[in-house]
């Protein structure tokens, strides 16, 4: 199996929600479980066939994230040495050249994205293109509406 990107802050917030389906969800479903079934006829009883369904799906979860844990590799962007060039983990400011507006993105793994938060997939157009660049270069993106044309203004790996 491959391995899988992840940033510290992503393994841990995986981590947190490992604890939590272990800890609060499955003792909380298994409860629920067996007050439905004290309920008695379980052929007619849809509390239980709801917490089953439940139960399922938390525990499908756990396995998920056990096996996202397990094949990940956890990468710290504060501790990386990368000479300015756009790594896995690093925060990137960009330019518009067309509009000169900037933003700024930090590279991450899938289950840590949110472009809401400034935090882009490694998968993503925009990632893949900025991969190996440096502070001055010129990087065009394939966007839905067009091609996009960047100046990447700094990288930092906080």
């Amino acid at each position: 199996m491959a391995t899988i990107p992840i940033t510290k802050r992503g393994a841990e917030k995986l981590k947190a929600e490992l604890q939590k389906l272990k800890t609060v969800d499955r003792p909380w479903v298994i409860n629920a479980i067996a007050e439905a079934r004290a309920q008695g006829d379980l052929s007619e009883n849809a509390e239980y066939e709801v917490a089953k369904d439940r139960q399922g799906f938390i525990e499908g979860r756990i396995q998920e994230v056990e096996g996202k844990l397990s094949a990940s590799q956890i990468i710290d962007p504060s501790e990386l040495n990368a000479g300015g060039r756009v790594v896995f983990g690093a925060t990137v400011t960009l330019e518009d050249e067309a509009s000169a507006m900037k933003v700024t993105y930090q590279i991450v793994g899938e289950d840590e994205a949110d472009i809401k938060l400034g935090l882009i997939n490694i998968g993503s157009p925009i990632a893949r293109a900025l991969i190996g660049k440096e502070e001055g270069d010129s990087v065009e993106v394939q966007a839905p509406g067009g091609a996009r044309h960047y100046e990447v203004v700094a990288v930092s790996y906080v």
